[in-house]
C-alpha cells in the first residue's frame, strides 16, 4: 500500500542546511553571471589591444596632416592657365590659376560676414580669449574673360562692414583689362547653423556656384584673387583659407574620456545593479 512504501530519504535543502541564509534565485544567478563574464572580456580586450582606444583618431589624424601638406603644396604651385570648361576644375580645387579679362562691378556679390585673412595678426592673436577682427564681408565679381569667351566669379578679397557700399570705395572700382592670379575654389554646401543664401538682398553665407552664376549670368566657375590684386581703399585680396583646424589630439582625449563614462554607466548598471551583488 501507499501509506506502507518506504520512501528513499532525501538528502536536506541548501536552505534547510544553513537557515538563514539568502537564498539567490537561478535567474539572479544568472544575471551577476553573465555581467561578471562580459566586464572580464572586455577588460581582457583593452588589456590585450590597447592600441584600439586610439588607432581610430591617430590614423584620421594622419590623414589629416597628408591632406594639409598637399594643400600647402598646390597653393605653392605655379599658376596655370584657367580651363574654360567647369568639369576640369572638379580636380583643381586650391590650385593657382591666370585669368585676363574687366570686371561688372554692377553685379556685386556680398559673402558676410568675414573676417580679414591675415596670417601674422592671427599668430600674434592665438590662444587669446578675444580677438581684434572686424567684421565685413567678401566681394565677389564677374570676370569676363576676353581670351576664354566666359564669365567667372572672383572673390575680390575683403571689406570691412563700413565699406560694403561701392560708393565708399570707388578707387577700387576697376576699369579696363586686368590680369590676375587667383586660387580655384568649388561650390559650398551649407554647414549646420549657416542661414539660407538670400539672393533678393544680396546676402550670401556660403558659396552657392550654381546660384551665383544664375543671378550674375556668369558660368559656375570661382576664384579668391590672391593678394596681389588688392586695391587702394579695398577689396584686400589673398583671403583663401587652406590650413584645416589640427584638433586630434583634443579628439582623442575627448574620446577616452566618452570610453571611460561608457564604461563607467555600463558597469553601474550591469554589475554594481545586478542581484545579489
Amino acid at each position: 500500500m501507499i501509506g506502507d512504501a518506504h520512501l528513499t530519504p532525501q538528502p536536506p535543502r541548501e536552505a534547510e542546511r544553513r537557515p538563514g541564509r539568502k537564498q539567490i534565485s537561478p535567474s539572479r544567478k544568472c544575471s551577476k553571471m553573465a555581467a561578471v563574464m562580459a566586464l572580464a572580456v572586455l577588460r581582457r580586450q583593452m588589456t590585450r589591444s590597447p592600441q584600439w582606444a586610439y588607432a581610430g583618431p591617430v590614423q584620421r589624424r594622419k590623414w589629416k596632416l597628408k591632406v594639409i601638406a598637399e594643400l600647402e603644396s598646390r597653393v605653392m604651385a605655379e599658376p596655370i592657365p584657367l580651363p574654360a570648361d567647369p568639369m576640369e576644375l572638379k580636380d583643381l580645387e586650391y590650385r593657382p590659376v591666370k585669368v585676363r579679362g574687366h570686371f561688372d562691378h554692377s553685379k556685386e556679390l556680398y559673402i558676410m560676414p568675414r573676417t580679414m585673412v591675415d596670417p601674422v595678426r592671427e599668430a600674434r592673436e592665438a590662444g587669446r580669449m578675444s580677438s581684434s577682427t572686424e567684421s565685413g564681408a567678401h566681394v565677389v565679381t564677374p570676370l569676363h574673360c576676353s581670351d576664354l569667351g566666359v564669365t567667372i566669379l572672383v572673390n575680390r578679397g575683403f571689406v570691412p562692414r563700413k565699406k560694403v557700399n561701392p560708393e565708399t570705395r570707388q578707387k577700387g572700382q576697376v576699369l579696363g583689362e586686368v590680369d590676375l592670379v587667383g586660387i580655384v575654389r568649388l561650390t559650398e554646401n551649407r554647414k549646420p547653423f549657416v542661414p539660407e543664401n538670400n539672393p533678393e538682398k544680396n546676402h550670401w553665407y556660403y558659396r552657392d556656384l550654381e546660384a551665383m552664376a544664375k543671378i550674375t549670368g556668369a558660368d559656375p566657375i570661382f576664384i579668391d584673387a590672391d593678394f596681389q590684386s588688392t586695391t587702394p581703399g579695398g577689396p584686400i585680396g589673398g583671403q583663401t583659407r587652406v590650413t584645416l583646424r589640427n584638433e586630434h589630439m583634443q579628439y582623442i582625449i575627448t574620446w577616452y574620456g566618452l570610453c571611460a563614462a561608457t564604461l563607467y554607466l555600463w558597469f553601474q548598471k550591469f554589475v554594481r545593479r545586478a542581484p545579489g551583488v
